[in-house]
C-alpha cells in the first residue's frame, strides 16, 4: 500500500486500533496528580494498588529533596553520553554504591531497565549464538535477544531442568546464554536461581538475571533475590536491576565483573549512545540506597501487608491468587476473560480502588488479570478497603462486561 500524508497513515493504522477495541485489549492511560499509594485521578482520591513503588518512595521528601540538591550542584541533564562528557560524579559514586550493595566488582548505569536489558543480551551475544529464555520473560529480554540476532530458545516457566535439556543440545562452541527474570512482573513468583546457575555450571551457560522486582524488596538487606536464596555473585555472572521500582526514582543498572563492564562499554550499543541518566536522579537515588539500608522496616511492613492479603484473600469465594510471596498479587478473574476484569477494574475504580486490568499480549490468552501490587506506603486501613470490595464484586456479583 502506497501513501503521502498522514491521510493514508491514519486509514492504514484505523483497522487495527479498531481491532485491539473489538478485543477488549485498548490500552488507555490515566493522569494521576503524583507517584504513590495514595493519589489523585480523574477527579478523585484513589489508593493506588497497581504501582511498583514498593518501598513508598517515589515520594518520599527525602529523595525530592536529594534530587532537587544534586539538580543545583550537578545539573538537571547529563549534556551528553557516558562516554563523552556525561559521566558526572553522581553516576560515578552511584555505580559505585549498586556495586556494593550487590556484591560486584562494578556497576553500570543505564537509562531505563529496556536499554540495559537489550544492550547487554546484545553486547554478549550474536549471530549463531544462543540465549535460553524463562518462557514468560519480560519483553525486554525477549527482544534483546532477537536485536542480537542470536537464536532464542525457551523453557517452561520455572523449570531449571528444561533449561538445562535446552543447554545440554546447543552447540559448545558457541555463547550460550541463559536468561530469567528475578521476579517475574506479571506473576509475582520467583525463579530458582539456585538451581539455574547448577544447570549452567553443567552444561557452560551464562547466567543472566534481571531482578527488577526483587531489588529492594527481597533478601535481608533488601538486595533482592539472589541475598534471599543465598546464591553467590560468582554463579550469577550477569545482574540487571532497576532504580524506578523499589528504589523509586527512573533508570537501571548491570552488575557484574569488572572485565563485563569494560566489555559492555565497549560494545553495549544503548549504553555508548545514549544520553547519561539525569545527575539530579542519580543523586536521589545515592539517598533511596540510604533509605533501604537504614529503614529496614519498610520491607518488613511491606511483608506483613502481603501475607495479610493472601491470608484474606485465598478464603473468599471465587479469588483465585497465582502463588506469590512478594509484592505483585495477581488476580485470576472469572474465565480469564478480557471482558470480565476490565469489568472488576472498572467496579473497583468507582469505590476509589486503583488496580490495573492485565490482558494478552502482555499475559498469555486466557489469563487476563488484576495486577494488584502492594507497597510499604499502604496501611491495613487500605489493605481492608480492597479486600472488602473484592468480596462484594468477585463474590455476590456476576463479572461480564458492562
Amino acid at each position: 500500500m502506497s501513501g503521502a500524508g498522514s491521510a493514508d497513515l491514519d486509514a492504514a493504522l484505523a483497522p487495527r486500533l479498531a481491532e485491539r477495541h473489538a478485543q477488549a485489549r485498548y490500552r488507555q492511560r490515566r493522569t494521576a496528580d503524583r507517584a504513590g499509594a495514595h493519589v489523585h485521578v480523574d477527579g478523585r482520591d484513589v489508593v493506588n494498588f497497581c504501582s511498583n513503588d514498593y518501598l513508598g518512595l517515589a515520594h518520599d521528601p527525602r529523595l525530592g529533596e536529594a534530587l532537587a540538591a544534586s539538580a543545583r550542584r550537578f545539573g538537571t541533564g547529563g549534556g551528553a553520553s557516558h562516554l563523552v562528557s556525561g559521566h558526572l560524579t553522581p553516576h560515578a559514586m552511584l555505580e559505585q554504591r549498586l556495586a556494593c550493595w550487590t556484591g560486584r566488582e562494578r556497576a553500570l548505569l543505564f537509562s531505563s531497565g529496556y536499554q540495559a536489558n537489550t544492550g547487554t543480551i546484545a553486547a554478549l551475544t550474536g549471530r549463531g549464538d544462543h540465549v535460553v529464555h524463562d518462557r514468560l520473560n519480560h519483553a525486554s529480554l525477549l527482544d534483546g535477544t532477537r536485536l542480537a540476532g542470536a537464536r532464542l530458545h525457551r523453557f517452561a516457566h520455572r523449570d531449571p531442568a528444561h533449561a538445562g535439556q535446552l543447554l545440554a543440545g546447543l552447540d559448545p562452541a558457541r555463547a550460550r546464554l541463559v536468561v530469567s527474570d528475578g521476579v517475574f512482573s506479571m506473576d509475582g513468583d520467583c525463579a530458582d536461581v539456585t538451581a539455574l546457575a547448577g544447570q549452567c555450571r553443567a552444561r557452560g551457560g551464562w547466567l543472566m538475571i534481571d531482578d527488577a522486582h526483587g531489588l529492594g524488596v527481597l533478601g535481608a538487606r533488601g538486595a533482592g533475590t539472589l541475598e534471599a536464596q543465598g546464591v553467590s555473585a560468582d554463579e550469577v555472572p550477569v545482574l540487571v536491576g532497576t532504580l524506578g521500582k523499589a528504589l523509586g526514582t527512573q533508570g537501571a543498572f548491570v552488575a557484574g565483573s569488572h572485565t563485563l563492564i569494560e566489555a559492555l562499554i565497549q560494545f553495549s550499543r544503548p549504553y555508548v549512545y545514549t544520553t547519561s541518566l539525569s545527575p539530579a536522579l542519580a543523586g536521589a537515588t545515592l539517598t533511596a540506597l540510604d533509605i533501604v539500608r537504614d529503614e529496614p522496616e519498610r520491607r518488613t511492613h511491606l511483608q506483613t501487608l502481603i501475607g495479610a492479603f493472601r491470608h484474606a484473600a485465598e478464603r473468599l469465594p471465587g479469588i483465585r491468587l497465582m502463588p506469590s510471596d512478594t509484592p505483585i498479587q495477581p488476580l485470576l478473574v472469572g474465565r480469564g476473560s478480557e471482558a470480565e476484569v476490565l469489568a472488576l477494574a472498572r467496579r473497583l475504580a468507582d469505590e476509589g480502588l486503583w488496580c490495573t486490568a492485565i490482558r494478552p499480549p502482555t499475559v498469555p490468552e486466557g489469563s487476563a488479570r488484576l495486577r494488584i501490587t502492594l507497597s510499604a506506603a499502604h496501611t491495613h486501613a487500605d489493605l481492608d478497603r480492597l479486600l472488602s470490595a473484592l468480596e462484594y464484586h468477585c463474590c455476590s456479583q456476576e463479572l461480564t462486561d458492562d
